[in-house]
């Protein structure tokens, strides 16, 4: 097919989380020129929307990039699943929608790493300017920005057991994770807007999907970006599986918004990368940054899994086909509420499990299911009642990378989380078991449980609690730092998010953290594009 080839300001790659920010702000300006390309197709699938369809996402190869990573020498060598959003919200179209922030102390730290502008009272402004907080304006939070943030419509009565569970054990109950502190106890806010999830693409895109300015490409998979000397130019994509090359040109900038694993690779890709491994597959050098791919962080979690005796979980048995779930479907369409607004992570967390309580080190969700293989293990489900509790090392210590598999665009890169390369990430998750059995097994949630479905009575000791974490242990879902944002010879971009050595191109989305923040992910990657279009305005105006 003929190539065809059309001009812009500004060409977004990436329709997830922090490029419907960037769509949004930029196209603000009448006289601006947006073209937004996402490689899956449009968030038409109603389990999308619906809260507790992150259960079926889970299955989607349409929606969900459903990557596996290498495998893992430190796990008995698991190739472990890592599922990502593949439609216009990213992964905010397909995550439990819990809304956190993270400690102040990340964002300092950033700004003490050298990065300028990215401590915690000036992102406190873009976590506001973001939000619509449902209870309303403070300190913490905003009321005026797209970006929905709610109670939950629905809690399982297990999920305020387990809260007055970990009161009973001494910590603290938080009603707002967001706030003066993210330490304790309490129900999540969630993403949702009138029981309805509320991706970056509801807040951000669909609302200005009208602009005449702004043009919206899915199924549109990124192949190179085009450079010309030292500056990027435009992008070379596909559309559709079957879809001729195409060409877009970008006038003023080209802003990579995949994530931390498709960001990476399409540096790589267009020749921008560790010589090394441009090299390796043949592809050529047009710009040597070694930093790129590397850094990679994610959080490890592991589960604690109770048999329940008093039948309030969700269990996916006839009860459930037969009563429950037509119910719920009522509930939902007619009035907004009841089982499917749950994010079924509702209740959770945050603890210090050393002898400095300024800094959560843990964070943990309950879920008011049995929960296993990421959803895809469901015969446990079925048979039994149950609970699951999920706690994550918040600052691990092990790094990984991103790479290529081959030169073909169209391939998965090739991930290495490198879980558990430290022995203190193990150590920690060690202790995780036993806090989060310390909690399960006080009241009054113990009164629910009739025993425990994993790890299992015979894991007890350090040795088999290890054991059980290299076989079991699994992604929460928060990867970032591949291309990390400083100003050493590892950085990929600077503290204005511009790519090291050329004009024209930043990177905007969780891959350029330079460390891991202590929490979930996605309101943290709309703040850092709600300061990139910022920056990016006032750098054009320069």
């Amino acid at each position: 097919m003929a190539t065809t080839q059309q001009t812009y300001d500004y060409v977004i790659v990436g329709g997830g989380s922090a490029g419907c920010v960037l769509a949004n702000r930029l196209s603000a300006d009448p006289d601006v020129s947006v073209c937004l390309l996402e490689a899956g197709p449009a968030d038409w699938n109603p389990l999308i929307h619906i809260p507790i369809g992150i259960i079926g996402l889970m299955w989607s190869k349409l929606f969900n990039w459903a990557y596996y990573t290498a495998p893992q020498k430190h796990m008995g060598g698991r190739e472990m699943f890592w599922p990502r959003g593949k439609t216009l919200g990213g992964s905010s179209a397909i995550n439990a929608q819990c809304y956190t922030r993270g400690n102040a102390w990340d964002y300092d730290q950033w700004a003490e790493l050298g990065n300028r502008g990215w401590g915690y009272r000036d992102m406190l402004g873009y976590f506001r300017k973001s939000e619509r907080f449902e209870n309303g304006e403070n300190e913490y939070h905003g009321a005026d920005g797209g970006y929905t943030v709610s109670n939950l419509r629905h809690v399982n009565p297990l999920s305020r057991a387990f809260i007055e569970s970990a009161v009973a054990c001494g910590y603290r109950r938080n009603d707002d994770f967001g706030g003066a502190t993210e330490q304790g106890f309490g129900l999540y806010n969630v993403a949702q807007n009138n029981g309805r999830r509320c991706s970056n693409a509801d807040a951000f895109l669909h609302p200005i999907a009208h602009r005449d300015n702004l043009t919206v490409i899915t199924r549109a998979r990124a192949k190179k970006i085009l450079i010309e000397g030292k500056r990027a130019v435009g992008v070379a994509y596909r559309k559709g599986r079957f879809g001729g090359d195409r060409h877009l040109t970008a006038k003023r900038e080209v802003l990579l918004c995949g994530g931390a694993i498709n960001s990476p690779q399409l540096l790589m890709l267009s020749g921008v990368g560790p010589r090394v491994e441009l090299e390796t597959h043949a592809i050529p050098v047009v710009h040597a940054l070694e930093g790129v791919g590397q850094n990679l962080q994610d959080h490890l979690d592991v589960s604690v899994i109770d048999i329940e005796k008093t039948r309030l979980s969700l269990r996916l048995g006839p009860r459930f086909l037969l009563v429950d779930a037509p119910r719920a479907i009522w509930q939902y369409f007619v009035h907004g509420r009841g089982q499917l607004t749950s994010n079924v992570a509702e209740a959770g967390g945050f603890l210090s499990s050393s002898d400095d309580e300024r800094l959560a080190d843990m964070q943990l969700h309950f879920i008011a299911t049995i929960e296993q293989d990421h959803g895809h293990n469901l015969w446990n489900t079925i048979k039994h009642h149950g609970y699951t509790l999920r706690i994550c090392d918040l600052r691990p210590r092990s790094r990984g990378h991103v790479g290529l598999r081959s030169a073909d665009p169209m391939a998965d890169a090739y991930i290495d989380p490198n879980y558990l390369a430290e022995p203190e990430d193990l150590a920690q998750l060690v202790k995780a078991v036993k806090i989060a059995r310390r909690i399960m097994r006080a009241e009054p949630l113990a009164s629910h449980r009739s025993g425990e479905l994993e790890p299992g009575d015979s894991v007890q000791d350090d040795a088999t609690i290890e054991a059980y974490i290299r076989e079991r242990a699994e992604t929460i879902y928060h990867p970032v730092g591949t291309c990390r944002m400083g100003h050493d010879d590892r950085a990929v971009v600077d503290d204005r998010l511009r790519v090291h050595g050329l004009d024209g191109l930043r990177v905007v989305d969780a891959s350029i953290m330079p460390t891991l923040v202590g929490g979930n992910t996605n309101a943290p990657t709309t703040a850092i594009a709600e300061k990139a279009a910022d920056m990016i305005r006032e750098d054009a105006r320069a």
